[in-house]
């Protein structure tokens, strides 16, 4: 396992990587101390996910995030000197995959890393017959997803989502379920989460994202495919 860490603090690349030593020894933990450095080392070393700071001169890491997801869809958790929500939803809606608030705990951080690890493995093949409804149509057996004929790529994460409201569909799958279900039992209180990768498959899957027929709202309860 590679790891990039991405931070014009060396402290805290420090830390990260002492933490890794100690913990998972087996990892290799590899840095970058600003952006551009950043997409360099990426290239050459095609690490398997990248912590990446947000706050940094010249590039930020929103700007290193929207380059990285034009060729790549390795998983990334942004680090923030702040719990600030923007920052957040903004850092998911560009791809994201998690964030972390400095300073963290080594267990925190680990746990955080392995969460995102194990969501990138995907969501197991299934052998069940495929959903058809809605327009939509979700092959299990090979993760094939279509809209109106035409295919649709969906992230894992967008995937695990929608495989979920599918296999449910016609059922009000609340909040705290899809959290669980999806990013692990640690999450339930990230409703943003919810909110954001909800808006990105509305964005892919509806004919009108703003007036949704497929995904639907319980509000202030979760949401539910359509049986139709």
């Amino acid at each position: 396992m590679k790891i990039l860490i991405v931070d014009d603090e060396p402290d805290v690349v420090k830390v990260v990587r002492m933490s890794f030593e100690v913990q998972e020894p087996t990892w290799e933990a590899i840095a970058a101390y600003d952006g551009e450095e950043a997409l360099e080392v990426f290239e050459k070393e095609q690490p398997e996910l990248v912590l990446l700071d947000i706050m940094m001169p010249e590039m930020s890491g929103f700007d290193v995030l929207k380059e990285l997801r034009r060729f790549s869809d390795v998983p990334v958790i942004m680090l923030t000197a702040k719990g600030n929500e923007i920052d957040k939803v903004m850092g998911l809606n560009l791809g994201a995959d998690d964030y972390i608030t400095k300073p963290f705990g080594h267990l925190e951080l680990l746990a955080r890393v392995k969460a995102v690890l194990r969501r990138g493995r995907g969501t197991p093949l299934t052998h069940e017959d495929p959903f058809t409804g809605s327009g939509v149509r979700v092959d299990f057996e090979t993760r094939q997803v279509s809209v109106d004929g035409e295919d649709v790529s969906l992230t894992g994460t967008e995937y695990r989502l929608l495989y979920h409201l599918v296999r449910n569909a016609g059922q009000v799958l609340t909040h705290e379920t899809l959290l669980a279900r999806v990013w692990g039992r640690e999450y339930t209180d990230e409703i943003d989460y919810i909110k954001v990768y909800i808006s990105r498959l509305r964005n892919k899957i509806e004919k009108d994202p703003r007036n949704p027929e497929r995904i639907l709202t319980e509000y202030g309860v979760g949401y539910w495919f359509t049986r139709a």
